[in-house]
């Protein structure tokens, strides 16, 4: 019950056999806790009367309280707090191995693990609830940016920004991406051809504003790759420039 569930979907989808039996258990959780609390149940209440008659024959009813008193602590250390507590800290050590018994005991016991739980479920249904499914509940935004800053262990401080950033970019405006206006690399197409094929192959973009005398003046964009095949070209000019250009369209600052 411990289990990462969306860990356990990775496993699954990587063909883990350990998580598939587990998958298959939680799958209808009503079923095995069904199943385990039969067992469980049914060990203690059975401990509790060999233990009651054996200490009835050596001791008499003087030894009954103190059989109670050493099973229960015994119930209590061996049987629940401590590994529970080693289930919680150690899930899929644990879990996948015992899968293999959860499902055989589940193969046997099933008509009486069936009926536990159809009681259980028809009174259930009178609130409301169905337990047969057992779906993910889904993660707010803020739920899984909790998720990613808390999980991330051993990631480096700059992606584990990168994976927050994410998040981020559904209330990102194109004013938060723009680049300065001074800070845009583009092509003057009045300047010299010597200097545009200078600026084309020193770019260290694969798309470039062009404008006339000032970068206001845009008059189209230019993809590098569709220029660098005529670059040596001794006949490339300014018109081979213009004859790729697309044209260029603005979107608003608030734009999402």
């Amino acid at each position: 019950m411990t289990l990462n569930r969306y860990r356990l979907q990775h496993l699954v989808k990587r063909g883990h056999p350990g998580a598939r039996r587990a998958k298959q258990l939680l799958d209808r959780p009503d079923r095995l806790i069904g199943l385990i609390l039969l067992g469980n149940n049914f060990v203690n209440i059975l401990a509790s009367s060999l233990t009651t008659i054996i200490a009835l024959r050596l001791y008499g009813e003087a030894g009954i309280a103190v059989a109670a008193g050493l099973l229960t602590l015994v119930i209590l250390i061996f049987s629940e707090v401590a590994p529970k507590t080693l289930a919680a800290l150690r899930p899929e050590q644990l879990a996948f191995p015992a899968s293999w018994v959860f499902l055989g005991l589940m193969r046997v016991l099933y008509p009486v693990v069936w009926v536990v739980n159809s009681i259980s479920n028809f009174l259930l249904r009178q609130l409301g609830l169905d337990a047969s499914r057992s779906d993910l509940t889904p993660l707010s935004k803020e739920e899984l940016r909790s998720t990613v800053v808390d999980s991330c262990v051993g990631i480096p401080e700059r992606y584990k920004n990168m994976l927050v950033t994410i998040l981020d970019l559904e209330a990102a405006t194109v004013e938060d991406v723009m680049t300065p206006r001074n800070e845009i690399n583009g092509i003057d197409i009045e300047t010299e051809t010597a200097q545009i094929i200078k600026t084309i192959k020193t770019c260290r973009h694969s798309q470039v504003p062009v404008y006339k005398g000032n970068i206001d003046r845009v008059i189209g964009m230019l993809q590098i790759q569709h220029v660098l095949p005529f670059i040596n070209d001794p006949s490339f000019n300014v018109k081979t420039v213009n004859k790729h250009l697309t044209k260029p369209y603005s979107i608003p600052e608030s734009t999402l």
